[in-house]
């Protein structure tokens, strides 16, 4: 079946177009004339026409079926040539084969229908494998993407959604990795992401040894005096100003003395002050002061170096070294070198004093393992530069083996639902294959028993036996001497196609459409699911084939609605409000049937607009309601039955039939009879809109039933009971 029809940009549909949803099998459009029926019907009669590229067709289970469509093209395709494709159907089958057939057609519905079911299973677990698979992609960007992608941006390879996902499964199945910190991983992601690093050069390593060596020198612990056996040494160390006499002893010059200014320097008194200051003091002065020297000379540059280390590093953005730290161990350095120039100094001017200088092995140990730590960061960053690809991969392999794992619950929950999924699908596949087969090969027997028991015959005895009966005499369908066709021949046996009226022409057009639903051009064709599609077709038809009409279509819907046939759904499109209503009609007590569906087409501005229904008929016209009147128990007045009763004897027959006044009078044997159906009917004569004062005195004491029986008996009469019964709600039909 069509689920859904959408058409715009076509004719007088615009590019915003209207839409035709959930429609059931039976569809009903009313619209008038040039609001866009034939359009519908062109659409689906041949939906690859250039002009329909804007619309489009829903069909349910996306299983499209055989649409046969009748419109005005119809008539034109099949009626002119001269002669009709024949129209293949079980007439010459016997009953066993017949019932073969119907038992073969049953089991290929029951298998379509466990097709479908399996096929629609089917689609519901590809859609619950698309929602899985949409979500977990859209859990991935949010939960993984977007939360490392500042760091991680340039391992993830693309940045869209679809492929993001597929490569987080590809490297959950297949990286094996060692797992790293993720501050590790950033570490290395801002060495290796973005711009291509360079070469950094070492830190210089400086060595602190000698420096050390001199600190740890027992010198300047050592109380260096003068020589002890001096006869001047006791007074000296016993007034402990040995230093004091050591400095002064630079200022003899001659016998006058430096401390007293009295000329008490003796030759005897310069040799014992020598004497006292021998080799050995001497040479332990001259130790400390080139052992002094040495250091700061040292320290001096020490400090230098690492004041240009702290500099360099400092202003270098890419820099390995902990400079905070660095320059606080640094600070400590130089205190503590300060600190010891002036132990040193003091050792100098006194060098009798013991002196104990501060160690700078733990600060310089300290600053030496930062500069290590930042040198061995440089030389990966340096190893890295000399293999930047294989670094950056290995890296990128570590990035996703972090990302895997900090993910891992989530992606094995979904690939475990995915897999039952996907095992669900591939079985269900498989059975609907099989179904598939089973379908085509017992499609293929019920085709190959056609062959054997169809023929043209029966179609052309039952299109005649319709025409006979509704009284086209003159003309009748024969086979042509090409086997496989019809033509239309006249009693003395010429061909009637150029002598035709246009109502005989579309009468026997529509029904060469009605044996060509229930059979086909071919002998495969007669058994295949069908939809119809009928457009107007009662133009040109007088009121008695407009009602044999609907009635052949009512049959149709009957069938239909009991799924009884090949026909699956039908659409019909009508102008007519009196045709729409004969052929809608379902039965006097059933209002609604939930296989129905009313739309009424309309055009504004040349741009046509569409109004559903649903089970409704929307359809109520002036005549309906006069019936609806006249069905009334509240009518008591018989001016007011000979009025109503009037207007619809002018709609239906004046309107729509071919009966004058005569024809309808005369349909009556008794007097009495025709008098009343004079009367009914006088109005309809121009000028006649008042009845006889005679006949109004002769009937004023006449019942209400007489009228409403010679009403009744008009319809009989004419052969329109069927209409009567319809609009007196005396018709039962199955909803």
């Amino acid at each position: 079946m069509i689920k859904q029809i959408d058409i715009k940009n076509v004719a007088t549909y615009d590019n915003i177009g209207v839409q035709f949803d959930d429609l059931k099998k039976i569809n009903f459009i009313y619209g008038s004339n040039g609001c866009g029926k034939t359009t519908i019907s062109n659409l689906l009669h041949d939906k690859s026409d250039p002009k329909f590229n804007s619309c489009t067709l829903t069909w349910q289970n996306s299983i499209p079926l055989k649409t046969l469509v009748y419109n005005k093209e119809f008539r034109e395709r099949n009626f002119g040539k001269g002669k009709l494709n024949g129209v293949f159907t079980l007439g010459e089958a016997t009953a066993d084969q017949i019932k073969e057939i119907e038992t073969k057609s049953e089991s290929l519905k029951t298998i379509k229908i466990d097709g479908i079911q399996k096929r629609e299973t089917l689609d519901k677990l590809k859609s619950e494998k698309e929602k899985l698979e949409n979500d977990f992609k859209e859990a991935t960007w949010t939960k993984v993407y977007k939360k490392h992608e500042n760091v991680f941006k340039e391992a993830y390879g693309s940045h869209q959604k679809e492929p993001f996902k597929i490569k987080l499964l590809q490297e959950f199945s297949n990286n094996n990795s060692e797992l790293e910190t993720l501050e590790s991983l950033k570490a290395e992601a801002k060495t290796i992401f973005g711009e291509q690093p360079q070469r950094i050069d070492e830190i210089s390593e400086l060595s602190f040894e000698r420096v050390i060596d001199i600190e740890e020198n027992k010198i300047w612990k050592k109380i260096i005096v003068g020589k002890a056996d001096v006869d001047i040494a006791k007074l000296i160390q016993k007034l402990n100003i040995n230093d004091w006499v050591n400095q002064g002893r630079e200022y003899i010059e001659n016998t006058t003395c430096p401390f007293c200014q009295k000329e008490t320097i003796t030759e005897e008194f310069k040799t014992q002050i020598e004497s006292y200051f021998d080799e050995t003091y001497l040479n332990d002065i001259k130790e400390i002061k080139e052992l002094k020297q040495e250091y700061n000379t040292l320290t001096l540059n020490i400090i230098n170096v690492l004041n240009g280390i702290e500099v360099n590093q400092r202003a270098f953005n890419n820099t390995k070294l902990d400079v905070e730290k660095f320059s606080a161990y640094l600070k400590t350095f130089i205190s503590q070198n300060t600190a010891n120039n002036e132990y040193l100094n003091n050792k100098i001017k006194e060098p009798s004093r013991s002196v104990e200088l501060i160690s700078i092995k733990e600060q310089s140990d300290l600053l030496i393992e930062l500069i290590k730590e930042a040198n061995f960061e440089i030389k990966k960053h340096n190893n890295i530069v000399t293999n930047y690809a294989t670094e950056k991969s290995n890296l990128i392999k570590s990035v996703w083996k972090f990302l895997i794992e900090e993910y891992k619950t989530d992606t094995t929950t979904f690939n475990s639902k995915k897999d039952g999924l996907e095992k669900g699908i591939a079985n269900l596949e498989t059975q609907y294959k099989a179904k598939q087969d089973e379908y085509k090969k017992l499609d293929f027997e019920i085709k190959s028993l056609n062959k054997n028991v169809t023929s043209i015959q029966p179609t052309i005895d039952e299109i005649n036996r319709i025409l006979k009966s509704y009284g086209f005499l003159n003309f009748e369908i024969v086979p042509t001497q090409e086997e496989g066709f019809y033509q239309i021949q006249r009693e003395d046996g010429t061909i009637a196609e150029t002598t035709l009226s246009e109502g005989e022409i579309t009468f026997i057009t529509f029904l060469y459409y009605l044996q060509l639903t229930k059979g086909g051009i071919s002998e495969e064709e007669v058994n295949n699911e069908r939809i119809l599609v009928i457009d107007d077709p009662i133009s040109s038809l007088d009121s008695n084939v407009l009602f044999v009409v609907s009635t052949l279509i009512k049959d149709i819907i009957k069938n239909i609605k009991a799924d009884i046939g090949n026909v699956r759904q039908l659409i019909l499109l009508t102008h007519n409000v009196y045709f729409h209503k004969e052929v809608s009609f379902i039965d006097g007590r059933t209002k609604i049937c939930n296989k129905t569906y009313f739309w009424i087409l309309r055009k504004n501005d040349k741009i046509t607009s569409l109004q559903n229904f649903e089970m409704n008929n929307p359809i109520q016209s002036s005549y309906e309601l006069l019936w609806q009147e006249l069905k009334s128990n509240d009518v008591k007045s018989t001016l007011t039955i000979q009025n109503v009763m009037r207007r619809i004897i002018e709609n239906y027959f004046k309107l729509l039939g071919k009966y004058g006044d005569d024809d309808l009078i005369l349909k009556f044997v008794t007097k009495e009879e025709q008098e009343i159906c004079r009367s009914l009917i006088s109005w309809i004569n121009d000028g006649s809109h008042s009845i006889n004062d005679d006949l109004y005195v002769e009937l004023q004491d006449r019942t209400i039933q007489a009228y409403k029986k010679v009403f009744k008996d008009i319809f009989i009469l004419t052969k329109h009971e069927g209409h009567y019964n319809m609009m007196m709600n005396l018709i039962e039909e199955t909803a």
